[in-house]
């Protein structure tokens, strides 16, 4: 036997609605991408002289932040020990960055593209371990090339140094276009 339906106590199903995106922040967007595409030609046209410009900047940031870390440890006791310590490394890492402009950037990268290294060797072990699980083959693919990737970064890491500002160029680039077409969407 059925009950009566009373249309007070019938729950409506709703349908999400897209999020809504401010539109007074169009223009930021905007400018991220057309920034992004600046940064990308000068990485792709001249990546030496950008790379050493974006590390410079790179340290002046360390720098400061690093002071601002030192006087917050000081000045707010907890957990200072632990922004004391990075408020110090910050200020060492900025200044001997300022202070070898030359060689400083190949240092960075070369940090940089260990990390990637170790970084691949990692996803590829976890991508691997995947298709062992179930996966399929073409996982396991995917992991071996990742291994494969992180094996030449780590073996020859100054390749990926050369190669690395035309790769972020690349990326800078293709990100800035996308940004200006979101940019421009946001606005309409």
């Amino acid at each position: 036997m059925e009950q009566p339906v009373d249309a007070d106590s019938r729950t409506e199903l709703k349908v999400p609605q897209e999020p809504k995106v401010p539109q007074e922040l169009w223009w930021s967007v905007l400018l991220e991408g057309i920034i992004a595409i600046i940064v990308g030609i000068f990485l792709l046209y001249e990546p030496i002289a950008t790379t050493i410009l974006l590390i410079q900047i790179l340290a002046i940031f360390w720098l400061v932040e690093g002071i601002f870390s030192v006087i917050r440890a000081l000045v707010f006791t907890k957990d200072g020990k632990w922004k004391l310590l990075s408020g110090i490394l910050s200020i060492i890492a900025g200044a001997v960055i300022l202070m070898y402009p030359v060689i400083s950037p190949y240092i960075v990268l070369r940090l940089l593209i260990i990390f990637i290294g170790i970084l691949a060797l990692v996803n590829g072990a976890v991508i691997i371990t995947s298709a062992l699980k179930g996966g399929g083959w073409g996982t396991g693919i995917l992991g071996a090339l990742t291994i494969v990737l992180g094996l030449l970064l780590l073996t020859n890491s100054l390749a990926g140094v050369i190669i690395l500002p035309w790769i972020f160029g690349v990326f800078f680039v293709i990100g800035g276009i996308g940004a200006v077409i979101w940019g421009i969407k946001m606005r309409t």
